[in-house]
């Protein structure tokens, strides 16, 4: 599988897909939307919405999801086997507070 998922470099959403990506020991690339204004636009362009995390497999574009979605997608398309493992992170759970703000404080440059 080719899997890119786009995602925040620390949120709840986030950390639940790449704990989905660890649970089924699947290789993925990690697109940090944060810290790269690029990853975030090409994102939006191939979701076509702002929101994360977006995580596309094959070609498929799974837009604004919670590992616990990414999971179910995966078992429902047969691209991945049953596991009783457990995640080692909360699959469905947001951004904490403090951390939607730290964010929201960062500078961006655009120029």
């Amino acid at each position: 599988m080719n899997i890119r998922a786009y995602l925040k470099p620390d949120c709840g959403w986030s950390r639940g897909v790449r704990a989905i990506m660890r649970k089924y020991d699947l290789a993925f690339e990690d697109v940090d939307i944060v810290n790269h204004r690029a990853h975030y636009e090409e994102m939006v362009r191939k979701s076509g919405q702002p929101l994360s995390p977006c995580v596309e497999i094959d070609g498929i574009m799974l837009a604004d999801v919670s590992g616990e979605e990414v999971e179910n997608y995966l078992l429902a398309n047969d691209l991945v086997k049953p596991s009783d493992a457990q995640t080692d992170e909360p699959t469905n759970a947001g951004c904490a507070d403090g951390e939607t703000a730290k964010m929201a404080t960062k500078t961006t440059r655009f120029f």
